[in-house]
């Protein structure tokens, strides 16, 4: 009976846009994607001149198909008119301003109006209570606070839906354990990769992660796979969901994992359009194929997005409990890939066979080098802590095993270095797991 109770409270709760029909969604969409391309039209000069290099106009969008006639937009765009030259109002109605860190180039800056602020607030509120959560709910927040998105994100939703926020941020690993054992969270948002950094240092200091009252985990920011969700899982005792969002588009809260089902994230597509691009040819594919993700924002104001190529590789699934469609996991960026002797390889690809070795942690690092005329790959990778015992003949098989595992399921051969714990670098935030050493050269 209180299962069922739960389920009706639910669905009282749900926002409008998650119980309407497909027809509903749609009829939903193009009046709001009709009102965003006439927005960046006639605020955005950017837009204006690609629309206009294009031969296409906002009025020519007739069906939700015809948005594949209007341009992509990019990084490079938002870099190239950095700081304010993206923006569709006034610098007196922008309330609040983030920006990614800029390692790779000029930063990317992004844009809310009091009504964006609002509406962020409201969807990652909507995205915590479909992984889960409920008003009362404590939640530890060890996204880091700042012109990253995340933190801010995560707080203001969580408190949107009627949660106490523990603002920890990132980093002071220790103290996120002295926090998450005094302050009893229910609830924990952070990068997946830093979850595993503060399960280290929870078993570091004697603390059993079952006994505390921690039972959900709200994970994103970074690419993750199913073989790590099972790893946070056994180790903490909760239940892992993955958050999708990005900067450009809006923050987390783009898309979020249900609880009731966990089959992938469920796109808020009342206000973020999902496209699958070919990422050669820009080609629109089919739902179910894979590819790059692009996104049009349809409610945003301060920073409309038209066609946001996110370099995220993936596919569009029907949607389960709701009309919206689900993402598959992200495999990779295309901007990630590493071609190592004509063989793409990402990241999440190699962590699958690592995690697939009962004595090998997550904790790894992919060393990339030019031998000669060839790429060449190391993979460095920590042993779990109770088999530290092993002597060099036991460390040989474990090495063996991986290196056996990545050649038959990834295609390339690569020399596995099995590392002490805890001698690997640790994220604090995004995890960072490729060393290439070709740049150096």
């Amino acid at each position: 009976m209180n299962a069922m109770n739960d389920a009706r409270l639910q669905s009282a709760l749900l926002d409008p846009m998650e119980t309407a029909s497909l027809d509903q969604l749609r009829a939903h969409q193009l009046e709001r994607l009709r009102w965003t391309l006439q927005h960046s039209y006639d605020n955005v000069p950017v837009y204006r001149q690609k629309f206009d290099a294009l031969g296409v106009h906002p009025s020519d969008l007739k069906s939700l198909e015809d948005l594949a006639k209007f341009p992509f937009t990019g990084k490079s765009d938002l870099r190239d008119n950095y700081p304010f030259g993206m923006f569709a109002v006034p610098m007196e109605r922008v309330s609040r301003i983030h920006a990614s860190s800029g390692t790779t180039g000029q930063p990317t800056v992004v844009g809310y109006t009091a009504n964006d602020i609002d509406t962020w607030a409201n969807l990652v509120a909507r995205s915590i209570r479909a992984a889960g959560g409920r008003p009362g709910d404590r939640i530890h927040v060890a996204y880091g606070y700042g012109l990253f998105t995340g933190g801010l994100g995560a707080h203001y939703g969580a408190e949107r839906l009627g949660c106490t926020v523990i603002p920890m941020s990132g980093g002071q690993t220790e103290k996120q354990v002295q926090l998450i054992k005094d302050f009893q969270p229910d609830i924990i948002m952070v990068t997946p990769s830093y979850m595993l950094n503060i399960a280290d240092e929870l078993e570091r200091q004697g603390i059993d992660p079952h006994k505390l009252p921690l039972r959900l985990g709200i994970f994103g920011a970074e690419p993750w796979t199913g073989q790590l969700r099972g790893e946070l899982e056994s180790r903490l005792g909760i239940q892992a969901m993955d958050i999708y969002g990005l900067s450009e588009i809006m923050g987390p809260g783009v898309a979020m994992e249900c609880a009731d089902c966990k089959d992938g994230p469920t796109i808020w597509e009342d206000h973020f359009y999902p496209e699958i691009i070919d990422p050669v040819t820009g080609a629109v594919l089919p739902d179910g194929q894979m590819g790059e993700l692009v996104f049009t924002s349809l409610s945003k104001e301060a920073l409309p997005m038209i066609r946001y190529r996110t370099r995220d590789l993936t596919r569009l699934l029907p949607g389960t409990t709701r009309a919206m469609r689900r993402i598959d996991k992200i495999t990779g960026r295309s901007d990630d890939m590493l071609i190592i002797r004509g063989v793409n390889v990402f990241p999440t690809q190699i962590e699958e066979q690592v995690l697939k070795v009962k004595q090998l942690s997550a904790q790894y690092e992919l060393h990339v080098y030019r031998n000669g005329n060839l790429d060449g790959m190391d993979v460095l990778v920590e042993l779990k802590p109770e088999f530290e015992h092993l002597d060099d003949i036991e460390r040989q098989a474990v090495s063996r095993e991986l290196s056996h595992h990545i050649k038959s399921n990834v295609g390339i051969s690569t020399r596995i270095n099995i590392c002490p714990c805890f001698t690997l670098k640790r994220s604090e935030g995004k995890a960072s797991h490729v060393v290439d050493k070709r740049k150096a050269v």
